[in-house]
Order: C-alpha cells, then sequence, then structure tokens
C-alpha cells in the first residue's frame, strides 16, 4: 500500500493529536502515528473490535477498545486536531452520533476524514450528511487505492455550539 499521496494531506504541527476511529488499524495506522511522533505529536486510536488480543497488539499509546457498532467512542471536547473515521461509519448503528461526537472533539478550523473501502460509501449522501453537521469545504479525493477518502473541515457555527 503506497501511503506517500494518503500523508500528504496531514501536515501536523509540533503537539498535535490526531484521532483514528477505526475497525482494523493497518498501515494507515503505523504511517500516521510515525507522522505525529516525528513532530512530538500524538495518534490516538479507538478500536472497535471484540478481540482483547488485537486490541492489546496494538502498538498505540492511547487507544480505546469499543466492543460494539452501537456504542460511542470517548473523546473530550476539542482535543482533536484531525479525527480519522475508518471503515467504520458505514458499520456503526448511529453514525449521526458518531459525527455529533466528531464535532465536539475537533478543535476549530481541525479537518475530519472519512475513508470506506471502495463502493461502500455513497459520496453524495455523506458529503450531505457532512453540512448538516457543519463540516464545510468537503471533497471526495483520490489517494489511497481501494478506499473513497472524503476530507472536510470543522467551521465554528452558532448554532452547534463548540
Amino acid at each position: 500500500m503506497d501511503l506517500k499521496q494518503f500523508l500528504e494531506l496531514f501536515n501536523p504541527l509540533p503537539g498535535n493529536c490526531y484521532l483514528q476511529v477505526t475497525t482494523e488499524p493497518d498501515a494507515t495506522t503505523t504511517a500516521l502515528d510515525q507522522r505525529l511522533q516525528s513532530v512530538h505529536g500524538e495518534l490516538r486510536v479507538a478500536y472497535y473490535t471484540q478481540d482483547k488480543k488485537s486490541f492489546e497488539a496494538l502498538n498505540i499509546q492511547t487507544k480505546q477498545q469499543i466492543d460494539n457498532f452501537s456504542k460511542p467512542f470517548r473523546a473530550l471536547p476539542r482535543d482533536h486536531d484531525v479525527l480519522i473515521f475508518k471503515d467504520i461509519l458505514s458499520k456503526h448503528t448511529k453514525p449521526k452520533q458518531l459525527l455529533k461526537i466528531a464535532y465536539t472533539t475537533l478543535a476549530n478550523a481541525a479537518h475530519i476524514v472519512i475513508m470506506e473501502k471502495k463502493g461502500v460509501m455513497d459520496i453524495p449522501e455523506t458529503l450531505e450528511l457532512l453540512e448538516e453537521y457543519e463540516f464545510r469545504s468537503a471533497n471526495s479525493i483520490e489517494v489511497l487505492e481501494g478506499y473513497d477518502l472524503i476530507m472536510a473541515k470543522k467551521v465554528h457555527m452558532w448554532g452547534n455550539g463548540l
């Protein structure tokens, strides 16, 4: 998997904190972790799995295990500079709840990235959903083979508070 173009989407600054919410950590997880460590930042992972062994084997400093697709992940308000949903939004029973949490945990002008295997995500519908939850400048980007990827920006709006 060539991650060069994927990693070019991210320009972490010292101290930045990214959160990847996923069903399966992979090469993107490792690459983001290395990229953030190089600037003294941190990658956190919310891992949807029931497999304790695979969770414990995940070599990430800050991680949380969520055991089913109806539960939300936990994150503090304005605590993350980028949030990446990888193969989770389509599987979760409450995707709108995940977007609300994403909006709350992202700092102002931070980015949300939604990645799903090719053909799983309805791109126009996802773009509309992001707009509904006050994420702006959403674009579908072809940077990772086998994945559809949408990136948008959190813009502070009066209606959503944070």
